[in-house]
């Protein structure tokens, strides 16, 4: 029983957040904030080197993360977390509205930019939108992935038949079905095959 409720629990979460800044007193006002409106904290961090490993440990679907920290500032580790698809959005905070700032987070793909201090009224809004932009963004990502791989994959099988009909004096057609065999006896992905056949030729 004590299972089933957590996992409901857990279904009951709008999303997964890490909250990022060197105060430890904004980072609780920001999780009392978040946890009372249904959000889960899934981790904390000081610093943008933090920030990036607890990112790579949670695969959270929001950072709210301040850009004025040590070691490692709040602009450095969004760029490095989205260019690593660590997370899905990035919310960054700071004292005062700064045009740089906010001309690097555009240039950089953040999702949203916050002057503290902060309340629910201004913080949950931006929450909501980056939760839902950065989810559908990270889809359309996977989509282009698939797309480019299924292209690639088409592209290794053409070249594959090429060989196969240049050494055997096999038609397309005829090329195509005994790579398909060799897939299936060997029980390997045809585009494994493909490449196999490619480097074979190639050495």
């Amino acid at each position: 029983m004590e299972y089933l409720n957590n996992e409901l629990g857990e279904k009951a979460m709008k999303g997964k957040i890490i909250i990022v800044d060197d105060e430890p007193m904004t980072r609780l006002d920001i999780k009392d904030i978040l946890e009372e409106n249904g959000y889960k904290v899934v981790a904390e961090a000081t610093d943008g080197f933090e920030a990036i490993e607890s990112c790579r440990q949670h695969h959270p679907d929001l950072v709210i993360m301040d850009i004025k920290m040590p070691l490692l500032d709040g602009l450095t580790a969004a760029k490095k977390i989205l260019d690593d698809r660590l997370a899905n959005s990035v919310i960054l905070l700071s004292a005062f509205s700064d045009e740089g700032y906010t001309q690097r987070a555009k240039e950089y793909g953040v999702s949203g930019y916050l002057v503290k201090p902060l309340d629910a009224k201004s913080l949950i809004p931006t929450v909501e939108v980056a939760i839902s932009n950065g989810i559908r963004t990270q889809a359309l990502s996977d989509e282009i992935a698939r797309v480019t791989r299924k292209l690639e994959d088409r592209i290794i099988i053409e070249r594959a038949k090429g060989v196969v009909m240049k050494r055997e004096g096999l038609s397309e057609e005829e090329a195509f079905k005994k790579i398909r065999t060799i897939s299936m006896q060997k029980r390997s992905p045809m585009v494994d095959i493909a490449k196999l056949l490619v480097l074979n030729d190639e050495i």
